[in-house]
């Protein structure tokens, strides 16, 4: 198979963990024209990559099938610092941006559950590595928002589970895509597998679950926690008011959208 840089228009979600991405990834990735549903630790600094990400997901999907003739965009979304975005370097006209962050505490909590369960010794088990990482991300994102501004779109990740309909459908009109997003998708070859997002059992349900857990035994130190609230609040000011369009919670106990 060979690849041509022109053939694709490219989707990018940035974000940080355990901020609904799985959910919303196997979303726009179920729709007939985007092909890509988890983060493939790829960093997007020249055309070249964008050919690499087009290279590397056609391996690992070998035999499914999954980019088709209908495909127009291809995605993947970026959570980690280890990774970069430079659009000066791409053909930016071919480029849509998604930012999106979760507020502080059910981030934090969600993160160091998941890694506690895993029973390895993870640092992002601990609640001082799980709020450096947090807050490192969130500055990380503000500072690519600064600098692109007017160049991105952003959505408060909760809306994905608690405002369904209403969040697609502006996602949707920001995309340009033909027909509606739902909240029912497809049950893909890594779906659920660790490495490749979410490994939940709702992961497997093939639609939004819009129930939310506790917590209730996961514990992070006051003054950590109010650090993380305090940076994100912060930082999340900046993001929305560079952002060429946005939909949000006017707070995270009112779910009013904007």
């Amino acid at each position: 198979m060979t690849f041509d840089s022109d053939t694709y228009q490219h989707i990018f979600l940035l974000s940080h963990m355990r901020a609904n991405t799985s959910l919303i990834s196997h979303i726009l990735g179920s729709h007939n024209e985007i092909s890509g549903y988890y983060e493939m630790h790829l960093s997007y600094v020249t055309e070249n990559d964008l050919l690499k990400q087009e290279k590397v997901f056609s391996d690992k999907e070998a035999g499914h099938d999954i980019i088709t003739s209908s495909t127009k965009y291809l995605f993947d979304k970026l959570l980690h610092n280890d990774y970069d975005l430079v659009l000066e370097n791409l053909s930016s006209k071919k480029i849509k941006i998604l930012v999106s962050i979760r507020p502080a505490e059910q981030t934090l909590k969600s993160i160091i559950n998941l890694f506690r369960n895993k029973n390895n010794g993870h640092p992002y088990a601990d609640p001082e590595q799980v709020v450096h990482y947090y807050i490192e991300r969130i500055t990380a994102l503000a500072k690519f928002c600064t600098h692109y501004r007017d160049k991105y779109y952003y959505y408060d990740a909760d809306l994905i589970r608690t405002k369904p309909q209403e969040t697609l459908a502006r996602i949707k009109n920001w995309l340009s895509l033909k027909t509606p997003l739902t909240d029912q998708y497809h049950i893909f070859s890594l779906t659920g597998q660790a490495g490749a997002g979410d490994s939940s059992d709702n992961m497997k349900k093939g639609r939004i679950i819009q129930s939310r857990t506790n917590y209730k035994d996961i514990k992070i130190p006051s003054h950590l926690l109010q650090k993380a609230i305090t940076e994100t609040r912060k930082h999340k000011q900046l993001i929305v008011t560079h952002a060429i369009d946005s939909i949000r919670l006017v707070s995270e106990s009112n779910e009013v959208l904007l």
